[in-house]
């Protein structure tokens, strides 16, 4: 039985990928180095330090452990600055219908997201009370698409990796769950998350 649902956070709750964006676009400036969306997509779903060392590779500067320690500190308050306005209201469609339907079905509800902001954004998306477990990259030491951090929820619950969704916008993150044995629901489009098991535009398609 599928008793645990496992939600990524940035475009599958809520839509912080902007933000991401406009910070990594802000340190890509400082550094003069280029920086676009499009470039943008390879680094959804993976850890702020993986992040980087992308960044690093495909501009070809060289940095010092301290300017990169710097670097990932600097980014973050910017993130921070931009998603301190989130309100429930920027919940996605469908989020807050799914989550009451799962506490009034006994479904277990678990977040398993590379953001070290996990829990900061879903306070301010006053949500943060439906979750049974909270899974973010305070808590793993690799990145998607390794399965740690949908393994760690499951294991917190002792739930079999078997009875688990995963709900993921990004590649990395459905391979993750793939890795894992997990089921998988993508959350965007069909024409880029092909390894899942089913997708939908938004949680407002999906049924319990």
């Amino acid at each position: 039985m599928k008793n645990t649902y496992i939600f990524d956070l940035d475009g599958v709750i809520v839509d912080t990928a902007r933000y991401h964006y406009l910070a990594w676009k802000k340190i890509a400036d400082e550094l003069d180095i280029f920086f676009d969306e499009a470039l943008n997509e390879s680094l959804k779903g993976v850890s702020r330090v993986e992040c980087l060392e992308i960044l690093i590779k495909y501009s070809g500067i060289a940095l010092s452990d301290a300017e990169k320690a710097d670097i990932l500190s600097r980014k973050n308050d910017y993130y921070l600055d931009f998603i301190a306005q989130l309100t429930h209201s920027d919940l996605l469609p469908g989020v807050k219908a799914l989550l009451d339907r799962c506490k009034d079905d006994g479904i277990y509800i678990c977040l398993g997201s590379a953001s070290k902001n996990a829990e900061y954004i879903l306070d301010k998306l006053n949500i943060k009370h439906y979750f049974d477990v909270i899974v973010d990259g305070n808590h793993v030491t690799k990145a998607k698409p390794d399965p740690e951090v949908f393994c760690r929820a499951s294991e917190a619950l002792n739930v079999p990796y078997e009875n688990c969704i995963v709900f993921e916008d990004s590649i990395a993150g459905i391979t993750a769950a793939k890795n894992a044995g997990m089921y998988t629901v993508g959350i965007g489009s069909k024409d880029v998350l092909t390894e899942a098991d089913i997708v939908f535009s938004d949680l407002s398609d999906f049924a319990v």
